[in-house]
Order: C-alpha cells, then structure tokens, then sequence
C-alpha cells in the first residue's frame, strides 16, 4: 500500500508520527523490538573493571527499567526491579571469572544476577515471570529460603540448589562466578558455594552478556571485575 502524502499544513516529523499511529493501532511500547546488545568491538579480551563512581550508569550498561536502577554511593542499587536485569554491554569471553560485590539491604536476601544470556531480555508481563536466556545465580532466593545455580529457567528440574545459609541484611558478600568448558562455579566470600555441569553450554551471540538483576529486594552492588580464562 501507497502512504497517503502528507497535509502541507502538517510538519512532516509530526505527519510521520502520525502515519505511524494509523498503520500500527495496537502498538506499545512493549511490543517494540529491544535494542541490540553491543558490537563484537565491545567484546572483554583483557581484564574488565567497573567500580561505579560516577553519578550515572554510563555507556557500558543498559538498564531495561531506569526507575528501578541508580548509582549511590559509589554502588549500583536495584530495588523493586521485578526481573528487569541492568545488563553489560560487553560480551563476556566464552570461559571467564566474574567477581564482584554484593548485599541485600532487605530481610528477604534475594540477590541475583545472570551470566552469558542475550544482553537485552526482561520480564513483560505484569506479574514478571521471565525465563532468562542465562544462567542464573541466586544467593537467598524465594523469601531467603533457597540458593540457587540454574540453566535459564531458575525453576528448572536440573537446577543445582541448597538452602542451608541464608543471606544476612547488611552483610557485605564477595561473589566469584567462573566457566571454563562446561563447568560452572559459584563461590562467596572465596568458598565455594554452588557447581553445575552443563552437557549443552550456553555459548553464542544469544548467550554472551552479564547483568545484576532483582525481585524486589534493594540490592547494591559494587567492585565488577571480569577476567578471560
């Protein structure tokens, strides 16, 4: 079909913003493609470093809903996020050790983050059921009831799970996450905490990035290292 030219008397950026409203009625903001996740050019090939002292993310990251996300105190804070990850946009080489810290200003623990997933998805649905496109690492999850390592699906039948240390608020955690081939490693405060072998590892563009993510509990995280193995 031929667009209809534009009315002289109407701008032509505000006929165009109209032309689109009249072919796509049910359009919403949810249903726009996501942006894509950086270029091979931004891709972790030497040790990566992120201390967040600065007043805002800045162009290494994408938070996929800025409200729930802010830089405080030299520390990247998530509350309220309802599995909307702040994902890095820089790939993360195939086998690497991810460092950072971590704690949970909330009785309820419940701090995550994902690792190799596609850079960009989240939760959009009302109520924020989400499957990662990652592995998912969770230290006092479900009401701090449970810690988990999971493929993807963090209710999955292969998850490797424990639930006999719980997350203290306040207390500040150091978190290791490592691959090398097929082989997972979660460890906190240098001991190691959770493993899993994956006989189909997640590798690829859709299965490439970092990010710190959240249910509802006010999470800060700081001090992001990232080392390729």
């Amino acid at each position: 079909m031929t667009p209809p030219t534009p009315p002289r008397s109407l701008p032509p950026a505000l006929w165009a913003l109209a032309l689109g409203v009249a072919l796509h009625p049910g359009c919403t903001c949810t249903e726009l493609p996501a942006a894509a996740p950086a270029s091979a050019a931004a891709a972790i090939t030497a040790p990566f470093a992120d201390d967040f002292d600065r007043p805002t993310l800045g162009p290494d990251w994408r938070a996929t809903d800025a409200a729930t996300t802010r830089i405080e105190n030299g520390e990247l804070v998530i509350s309220m996020g309802h599995n909307h990850p702040v994902w890095l946009a820089r790939a993360l080489p195939r086998s690497a050790r991810i460092e950072f810290d971590g704690w949970s200003n909330d009785d309820a623990g419940d701090i995550k983050v994902e690792a190799w997933g596609d850079g960009r998805s989240f939760a959009t649905d009302l109520v924020g059921q989400y499957t990662s496109t990652a592995y998912n690492f969770i230290f006092g999850g479900w009401h701090n009831e449970l810690s988990t390592l999971a493929r993807m699906h963090e209710h999955g039948n292969d998850r490797q799970s424990r639930g006999d240390v719980r997350v203290v608020k306040g207390q500040r955690y150091h978190f290791a996450i490592e691959r090398r081939g097929a082989a997972l490693s979660f460890l906190i405060d240098g001991r190691p905490f959770l493993a899993f072998d994956d006989p189909a590892p997640l590798e690829g563009d859709g299965h490439a990035y970092f990010a710190f993510t959240d249910w509802e509990a006010e999470l800060h995280f700081d001090h992001l290292r990232i080392t390729p193995l």
